[in-house]
């Protein structure tokens, strides 16, 4: 048995953090289930007697939570050790701890000139003593770099990040010790507007949401090998200049000069900002996670010269500059081309432009202050010809660790998950953006909502999270309980919509139920609490929500005025049934965190607020007053029927599907639920129907239009390439990237499970279209791998092999395997519904009904000229398909969607002898589909 991982707080050896309810959790690796104990022990420095220990306890989980009154700027060093009945083994890590509570002895300082496109600062320090320890606890506003004898310290970016800087600016903590040596050194920050003064938000946005001036606090704490200490603060003794960037913001771009050098260093001023809105660090760090090379340079039909990287990405772009000195190259952002040329209408006012004047020196440069969302880059101004190697794409997002995948037998939909995952990627920004690339990037709460568990599948999001949530909470506490559309608000104070405002619930619970971690319920309760509050006192009706803004189902294809995006489905109803679904979050959350009469008045509240639901909008017999897609898909996700009436309902919406021609027309709020209810309540094959069209609208249509990362609209690019002329039209948004949560769950098959997937259920659905499945889902005990193959032979047998982390432990429910022989390990058993715990598993058996599929009696006319052998029989029975083959368009029109049977009710010169129907409907049935046979 080996310890594979220690996490503090859900992070590796975290220095500077803010660390409350501490936790340590660990992960273990073993071929079996056995009996064990577990022991934490803490020490500080000199890990000789423990600051805090427990005794050898029962495993019945894989954390301790730590009681512990923490100091500050201490490193504590951890020990997790686990006993079996055969063995001993222990693991090590750390964490350190950044100011806490601890005052700053440095003070703010600035320039006298407000108007400093990059300011900087500098101290000359001497040492004369070897150095044990260094550590600089540093931020800036807006945004900052700091640089030890003109090295970068550390390896993040775009640092502090952003937040409601006039409520919470983070410190961050860099261990520095490496870098000084007895002698002299030079400490200096670079500072920009960044989010904080530079222009920013919605609509264009505005200047100096937050402040005027640009500004930076730090102290270098250093402990000498003798024991003794030394500060070096930010105060007056600091010289100030303007740097060599001349215009940076994070819509603008970055104009960087390197003819200019620094010179008239003048004496800083020391500023009278408030100190108390600084605290240790909750972002996670944005850093630079990979490198694209360029895939092609391109020459356009407008004679552009363009770098293509193949892939729509957020960061920027590094380049080797081989220019002499004065040359401008210009570098222009862009997500798509248009006829084969450079594109970037859809980026609104956003300049995203990198332009760098040269000093002459081979090197390699960067912006430093921004950020871009791009796949294309215009050159221009260049002296000599591009080379490929000269050019990389820096992908940077908050440092998250990769925690989910899912590859199948189909190309197509492996590159619509590649497409979520670069999405979430793109959008992850220390905040959830909705986009990377225009004059917008925000922190939109609705888009956050409805895609967090997918996120959570997908990567190890709990304390980006937890951040997050921290700007929700900010923001509501300015609102009285308000949640803003975004956030944080950036000046604006617009909110209070469902689904956008259910942020400061759903989020905080699907975090909770993933990882199994009551922190964020416990950060955030109050303004849970807040926010179901606000809906009472501002709804226009008793148990319903009514009477204020909404999105609707924003986005959605079926709306009646084709200028509003909020869809058909009602608004009060979407509201209404968000208002019972965050009461009873804000209900169950009191019960876990132990609220007893908050637990009363919320169940209360969220049952009176269902029964008027009820009341309003579904008949006794289960009819929905709301014939729309995202309507009943609420109904049956939220479980707002009776079990008696699912069935109507869940009828209803295939039919309405159906109508639709088994397109989607649902937007933000019914996407992520349509294919969830369908495969739990039997229609999984209706489910993965929608999920694999390929025409608009569907996912695969963005795929087969070359996307790569996921679109804001169904159709943000037309069949014919151009672009959708909505001005709101990203090609980078994550949104209906939410369908890979039905992946997970239905596909894949990690169903219900307890908090932090101690308990969970494996129950695959299988579909001939998806026969092939590899899959992994790292939980929070470990890695739970998924690879299954059905039809594998002649015998239709289906294979399975599972390997399921020590500490959890799976139900399995196998379909179509009720009283069928199951091999697991080589051992039978009778049935396909048993219990795993910690092994790999090979499962095998050859269930009741295969899944080979057929043609049937509905089969659309079309789909049937798609196969030229069936055709054939066909046409040796009935010259039914003369029609189609003496008029091709009939197959693409309406009457390639009929099936025969259809088709010779309705049109009088289509008609079918009744015993040739009855003969090509039962050739039909004994006929594999085309792709089965190919298969």
């Amino acid at each position: 048995m080996n310890i594979t991982q220690i996490l503090v707080n859900h992070m590796h050896e975290p220095i500077g953090f803010q660390l409350n309810d501490l936790r340590i959790e660990f992960k273990l690796a073993a071929t079996k289930f056995v009996k064990i104990t577990k022991q934490l022990t803490i020490w500080t420095t000199d890990q000789t007697t423990p600051v805090y220990q427990t005794d050898q306890l029962p495993y019945d989980n894989n954390y301790f939570d730590v009681n512990l009154t923490l100091n500050p700027r201490t490193r504590y060093f951890v020990q997790v050790t686990i006993n079996t009945p055969s063995e001993t083994t222990s693991a090590k890590t750390f964490f350190e701890t950044g100011k806490l509570n601890e005052s700053f002895t440095a003070d703010w300082i600035g320039n006298a000139d407000k108007n400093i496109q990059n300011t900087l600062f500098k101290k000359e320090i001497s040492l004369d003593k070897a150095i044990k320890s260094a550590r600089f606890y540093v931020t800036g506003l807006g945004l900052y770099e700091a640089y030890l004898d003109n090295q970068k310290i550390g390896d993040e970016y775009l640092a502090p990040g952003i937040t409601a800087y006039d409520h919470l600016v983070q410190i961050q903590t860099y261990d520095v010790t490496a870098n000084l040596t007895i002698g002299n050194h030079e400490l200096m920050i670079s500072t920009a507007d960044g989010w904080y003064k530079g222009r920013y938000g919605f609509d264009g946005g505005q200047d100096k949401i937050y402040g005027d001036q640009q500004m930076t606090i730090g102290e270098l704490h250093i402990t000498y090998t003798d024991g003794t200490t030394v500060i070096i603060n930010t105060d007056s003794s600091w010289q100030t200049t303007a740097g060599n960037i001349t215009k940076s913001a994070i819509y603008y771009g970055e104009d960087l000069d390197d003819t200019l050098q620094p010179s008239a260093w003048q004496y800083v001023t020391v500023l009278k900002q408030s100190k108390t809105i600084l605290q240790d660090r909750l972002s996670l760090p944005l850093t630079i996670n990979e490198q694209l090379p360029v895939q092609k340079i391109l020459t356009t039909p407008a004679n552009e010269q363009v770098l293509d990287f193949g892939q729509n990405q957020a960061g920027w772009l590094e380049f080797y500059n081989r220019e002499p000195k004065g040359t401008k190259i210009t570098f222009q952002m862009g997500e798509i081309l248009q006829k084969g040329n450079f594109y970037r209408g859809n980026l609104r006012d956003a300049r995203a432009t990198f332009d760098y004047i040269s000093d002459g020196k081979e090197k390699w440069v960067r912006p430093h202050f921004t950020y871009y969302g791009y796949r294309y880059v215009k050159v221009s101004g260049n002296t000599n010809p591009l080379k490929l190697a000269d050019y990389h794409a820096c992908v940077i997002h908050s440092k998250m660790s990769k925690t989910g995948d899912i590859t199948t037998d189909n190309t197509k939909v492996n590159r619509l998950f590649t497409n979520i995952l670069w999405s979430q990627k793109s959008n992850f920004f220390d905040v959830p953006t909705d986009c990377p690339q225009r004059d917008e990037r925000l922190g939109w709460t609705g888009d956050a909502d409805i895609f967090s568990n997918t996120a959570a599948f997908n990567m190890d999001v709990f304390e980006f999270f937890k951040k997050y949530m921290q700007d929700v909470a900010i923001e509501q506490n300015r609102f009285d309980g308000m949640v803003p559309m975004y956030a944080p608000a950036m000046g604006t104070t617009d909110g209070g919509a469902a689904v956008w405002g259910d942020a400061a619930t759903v989020i905080p619970w699907n975090m909770y139920t993933t990882y199994g971690d009551t922190a964020i319920l416990k950060q955030n309760y109050a303004t849970m609490n807040a926010w179901v509050d606000w809906i009472t006192k501002n709804s226009k009706t008793a148990n319903l929500w009514t009477g204020t803004f909404q999105f609707g189902d924003w986005i959605a294809l079926d709306g009646e005025n084709p200028a509003l995006p909020t869809g058909k489905t009602d608004e009060d109803f979407i509201a209404s049934v968000y208002y019972y679904y965050s009461s009873q979050i804000v209900a169950d959350t009191a019960k876990i965190l132990g609220h007893v009469s908050d637990q009363t008045r919320y169940q209360h509240q969220a049952n009176a607020i269902l029964s008027a639901i009820q009341h309003e909008y579904i008949t006794a017999t289960g009819r929905l007053a709301v014939d729309t897609q995202t309507a009943y898909a609420l109904a049956l996700y939220f479980e707002l029927v009776p079990e008696v009436q699912i069935k109507r309902v869940l009828h209803d919406l295939v039919t309405r599907l159906n109508k639709d021609n088994d397109h989607l027309k649902t937007g933000f709020v019914g996407t992520p639920f349509i294919c969830q209810v369908l495969s739990k309540y039997g229609e999984h094959k209706l489910a993965t129907k929608i999920f694999l069209q390929e025409d608009f609208p569907s996912w695969l249509y963005a795929v087969n239009m070359g996307a790569t990362t996921v679109w804001e609209r169904w159709n943000s690019v037309e069949t014919d390439g151009s672009m959708n002329p909505d001005g709101m039209n990203s090609l980078n948004h994550y949104s209906i990237g939410a369908i890979m949560e039905w992946g997970y769950k239905y596909v894949v098959g990690i169903k219900q499970h307890a908090a932090g997937f101690k308990t969970f259920t494996f129950a695959p659905n299988f579909d001939y279209r998806l026969k092939h499945i590899a899959a992994h889902f790292d939980t929070a005990y470990g890695d739970f791998k998924v690879n299954y193959q059905i039809e594998a032979d002649c015998k239709h047998t289906i294979q399975i092999k599972l390997t399921i982390p020590f500490g959890t432990t799976v139900q399995v429910e196998l379909p179509r395997a009720d009283n069928v022989t199951v091999t697991i390990n080589n051992q039978s058993k009778l049935g396909g519904d048993f219990q795993l715990t910690a092994g790999s598993y090979n499962i095998s058996y050859i269930p009741t009904m295969n899944y080979i599929e057929h043609y049937t009696a509905d089969t659309p006319a079309a789909e049937i000229m798609a196969d030229s052998v069936l055709v054939n029989k066909i046409s040796a029975i009935d010259n039914v398909l003369d029609f189609f083959k003496n008029d091709p368009n009939a197959v693409k029109g309406g009457l390639g969607n009929m099936s025969l049977t259809k088709l010779n009710s309705l049109l009088p010169f289509i008609n079918i002898p009744a015993n040739n129907l009855a003969t090509i409907n039962q050739l039909l049935i004994n006929t594999p589909l085309l792709s089965e046979r190919e298969g």
